[in-house]
């Protein structure tokens, strides 16, 4: 196997894989710097060589660990970079994008059962690593709430709510606006909510380096600043000042994956996500907008935004939509989000917001999430296409595939995502679709469609 990474093999601009979209983030403000981590420098050897130190990687790390396998960790730049370390925290269900009956009809109904119990083990998993690595990571909210930001919306919300109870056998509730407001979730932006019981909130960067701290504990070499350059032998891999030849190779990168990676070539496609992040809100602040609920608020737009007070009182608003990457387009995204931010809380239009960062989040073409074998490759496992619900789904990813690599399952695991999704049709030029398909959601959401 030979494979020689190049520039024009990552889809986005340049700015997207650089430091420019992190500038202004919050989560790193929150934990200590990461530059005491060592580049790869020579050569070496391991048991299994992991691509990517986000949240699948670690936890495909630790389990192989805890197996008495000696493990290495590559990552382009340092552990937590990339979506782990600057997503909004969302722990919940929702990494498949396809309705129930369509999902029943195109993989069968006993592995749309499998998956709904995987996505639901994938949730309870955050909170129990949580607990027993004793990673204090700021959780909060007693599940989500999905929120109808329009009237025409609300029936849809409730659908969801009775699809959710027979996915998971839990019930949900419904709040009307007066509920709302009672509730402590006040604004002019959302006529009615469901609260759905599974899942929550937490600092997932804080999460992300409590999975490193026990990866480094447990003898897991893990080298930062260590792009691997290319391919060669069975496994080799290269960086800019060293090797390491393994006999197994997990692939983590997701959004963040070069179309030169074994396996990868067009099968995922980034899509940006960005957040906003204000001061701490005051006592009189929270009053005089109504809004002092620390429940996590996902609502029903198709180019949808989630945000939540963090638990000390910031208010974190995420959204999508963005379809370059540059500089420009970050301060636009941010001034298009600061509108968003004064709409839905209007007694807070002079409160500032100091902090605001963009990054990847990956699609496949069915739609669906994948965790499986690179096709054609021995000893070679790969995954990726959270839909934007990784907190979850990628550390449990993360451990199937490297129970893949073990030889044993001891997790639910569909059949589907243990197949490689099918390439997008318009190859390397894929995102050129985005713009087209953005202009249509926000038409669609504006009128509540």
């Amino acid at each position: 196997m030979s494979n020689r990474f190049s520039g024009d093999q990552l889809p986005y601009e340049d700015f997207a894989y650089s430091d420019g979209p992190l500038v202004d983030a919050f989560w790193p403000t929150t934990v200590p710097s990461m530059a005491n981590l060592p580049q790869l420098d020579g050569d070496i050897r391991a048991d299994a060589a992991v691509v990517g130190a986000g949240f699948a990687g670690l936890a495909a790390a630790l389990r192989l660990a805890d197996n008495g396998l000696d493990v290495v960790v590559l990552d382009a730049h340092y552990p937590g970079w990339g979506a782990s370390g600057r997503n909004g925290g969302l722990v919940s269900v929702g990494s498949a994008k396809l309705a129930d009956k369509v999902l029943d009809r195109r993989v069968g109904g006993d592995d749309a059962q499998r998956f709904f119990a995987a996505e639901r083990r994938a949730v309870e998993a955050v909170f129990e690593r949580q607990a027993l690595m004793n990673i204090d990571a700021d959780a909060h909210s007693d599940g989500y709430v999905f929120a109808a930001h329009h009237a025409r919306a609300i029936d849809g919300i409730r659908a969801y709510g009775d699809t959710y109870r027979q996915r998971y056998g839990l019930a949900y509730r419904f709040l009307d606006r007066v509920a709302m407001r009672d509730a402590g979730l006040a604004s002019p932006d959302y006529c009615a909510a469901v609260h759905l019981p599974l899942g929550g909130a937490i600092n997932p960067l804080k999460m992300h380096r409590g999975l490193l701290t026990q990866a480094l504990a447990r003898g897991v070499r893990v080298f930062a600043n260590s792009e691997v350059t290319r391919f060669s032998g069975q496994f080799r891999l290269h960086t800019q000042r060293g090797s390491c030849r393994a006999r197994r190779l997990l692939i983590a990168t997701n959004g963040y994956a070069s179309d030169s990676l074994p396996g990868h070539r067009h099968r995922v496609l980034p899509v940006q996500s960005n957040i906003l992040v204000s001061r701490p809100l005051t006592d009189a602040e929270i009053d005089a907008q109504g809004w002092h609920s620390q429940h996590m608020v996902v609502d029903s737009r198709r180019l949808l935004h989630y945000f939540r007070l963090l638990p000390d009182r910031r208010l974190l608003l995420g959204l999508r939509g963005t379809v370059r990457a540059s500089g420009a387009s970050l301060q636009a995204t941010r001034a298009r989000a600061r509108v968003d931010f004064d709409r839905m809380f209007p007694a807070w239009r002079k409160v500032e917001t100091p902090y605001f960062w963009s990054g990847l989040i990956a699609m496949s073409r069915e739609l669906l999430p994948f965790a499986g074998p690179v096709p054609g490759l021995a000893n070679a496992w790969m995954t990726g296409a959270y839909h934007g619900s990784g907190v979850a789904m990628a550390p449990y990813c993360g451990e199937l595939i490297a129970d893949l690599a073990l030889g044993r399952g001891k997790e639910p695991h569909p059949d589907f995502m243990k197949r490689v999704p099918k390439p997008f049709e318009l190859g390397r030029f894929r995102r050129t679709v985005l713009p087209a398909v953005f202009s249509g959601y926000e038409t669609l959401d504006r009128f509540g469609l």
